[in-house]
């Protein structure tokens, strides 16, 4: 069963890594001034996320099986090394997004050339490109901590992301964890991971999507520099990375609030 659950927390690295990455495509877009263009290509990388996600599931289900008939095993420290996982990926997009800044700024490029996305992959990927893209890794700098100062930002836009982002990073496993917590109601319960990830789809939908499209507004109008835009993107890779740390304090608790739900329900 350890080979389950080492291939649920790299598909759950990948997770959260392609999603924090789409940051840099969208900052790329707007100092290139195409938003648009960088906004179609950051859905591919989603589309990475969401095909990660399809496979993770059915593996997470295997390990709760697992469980059921081994009395002894440690359902929930397995699950913490997932969520570990999530905090994994997360750090290693924020290492990695001066190099994803620049290298989504050459696929907007390319893709504005090329005119689709196949015929940018027939030109633009080959091995020697790849081999040059080493050229272009920009390793991030101590310097850049000094400029997250909130000023200007929205502290509850930062605290809202950390608290969705430990919503979504616990949906499905604190679901997966109140079935196992009840006879009665354990399929009602694992079916119940909206409970959860739905109060984060609503404050995502409400409070921080137009927040951060306002900024965004206000950036390509000229009104603010684009810096502001990499501070708000850099606050979010932050708080999103404590929001990975968050699910682990709020694993057991959601996954008993589940249990008591589907039971008044």
């Amino acid at each position: 069963m350890l080979e389950q659950v080492i291939l649920v927390s790299l598909f759950t690295f990948i997770i959260h890594l392609s999603e924090t990455l789409t940051y840099s495509l969208r900052l790329a877009g707007v100092r290139l001034g195409k938003l648009a263009v960088a906004l179609s290509l950051s859905g591919i990388i989603l589309l990475i996320s969401r095909t990660a996600n399809m496979v993770q599931a059915p593996l997470t289900g295997k390990i709760i099986d697992f469980s059921k008939h081994n009395v002894d095993y440690n359902l929930i420290d397995q699950f913490r090394i997932i969520i570990g996982a999530a905090t994994l990926g997360t750090v290693t997009a924020l290492l990695l997004f001066p190099s994803a800044v620049f290298l989504s700024s050459r696929l907007i490029s390319h893709l504005e050339v090329a005119g689709s996305i196949p015929q940018m992959v027939r030109s633009s990927v080959s091995i020697q490109k790849i081999n040059n893209a080493r050229y272009h890794l920009r390793f991030p700098q101590l310097s850049m901590l000094s400029r997250l100062r909130i000023g200007g930002i929205p502290k509850r836009l930062v605290v809202l992301n950390c608290l969705v982002t430990a919503i979504y990073t616990i949906g499905v496993l604190a679901a997966l964890l109140a079935s196992t917590l009840t006879t009665e109601y354990s399929i009602a319960a694992s079916q119940s991971s909206g409970l959860i990830n739905g109060m984060a789809t609503i404050l995502l939908t409400i409070l921080i999507d137009p927040q951060i499209g306002l900024i965004t507004d206000k950036v390509l109008r000229g009104e603010k520099e684009v810096a502001t835009l990499n501070k708000v993107f850099g606050l979010l890779m932050m708080s999103r990375l404590f929001g990975t740390v968050l699910a682990q304090v709020l694993l057991v608790p959601a996954a008993y609030w589940i249990k008591w739900m589907v039971s008044v329900l």
